[in-house]
């Protein structure tokens, strides 16, 4: 009887001591046994009076855009590059000489130098009648080809009436009627002087107080008022 008493007692204390639970090695085994679950991916919405709140009870200041303000390239002004050189077309005398007749005379003796060419007109070669018309010509003036019709143009002057810009009239070479022209450029009781092309020397400045062109001298017209 003692016997099946002590069997009873041992056989109980191993039922008693038995693991209930399993271990568990894995997520998945886990979730098979329904004692793990995934997290569902829930996106949580909330209207914009939520969102004021949730910045309002965190002290949350918003990000503020910043705006940048429109730059209008400035416009520069245009440059302007002065001549300085004394270019024929803003040659000033202190004299009281017309602006025109100022530039007729600085144009005519900006051509100094140049070689006389019968029929030339250009500043390869000039003759006489040549360079007053090439000169008049540059300012929109056109005289007659020669020098014997331009001597009927204008005004014929006295001595004393006699002044920069007007045009100066010989006979050269023993002939009775007017072959030659110049520009008057200068006027004193006792000279003129003139521009001209002679044959000999090209463009250049003469005077009526040379014995050759006080011989010859003719007429002195005045063909702008």
């Amino acid at each position: 009887m003692t016997r099946f008493v002590s069997i009873f007692f041992v056989l109980l204390l191993v039922v008693s001591c038995k693991p209930k639970a399993t271990i568990i090695t894995s997520k998945a085994e886990a979730q098979k046994r329904g004692i793990y679950r995934v997290p569902e991916n829930k996106t949580l919405v909330i209207n914009h009076t939520q969102i004021e709140d949730l910045i309002a009870k965190a002290k949350i200041t918003p990000p503020i855009k910043a705006v940048v303000p429109t730059v209008v390239p400035e416009k520069k002004a245009p440059k302007y590059i002065l001549n300085e050189a004394n270019d024929p077309d803003y040659f000033v005398s202190d004299d009281d000489a017309s602006y025109l007749v100022q530039q007729l005379i600085h144009a005519a003796s900006d051509e100094i130098g140049t070689p006389y060419r019968p029929g030339g007109t250009s500043a390869s070669g000039f003759d006489c009648s040549g360079l007053m018309y090439s000169t008049f010509l540059k300012f929109d003036i056109e005289l007659p080809r020669s020098s014997a019709e331009m001597a009927r143009l204008g005004k014929k002057l006295n001595r004393d009436e006699v002044k920069k810009g007007d045009l100066i009239f010989f006979t050269t070479r023993g002939k009775r009627y007017i072959n030659h022209v110049g520009m008057v450029v200068e006027v004193t009781p006792d000279e003129i002087k003139f521009v001209h092309s002679s044959t000999q020397q090209g463009v250049v400045i003469s005077s009526t107080a040379e014995p050759y062109y006080a011989r010859t001298f003719a007429q002195v017209n005045r063909v702008l008022e």
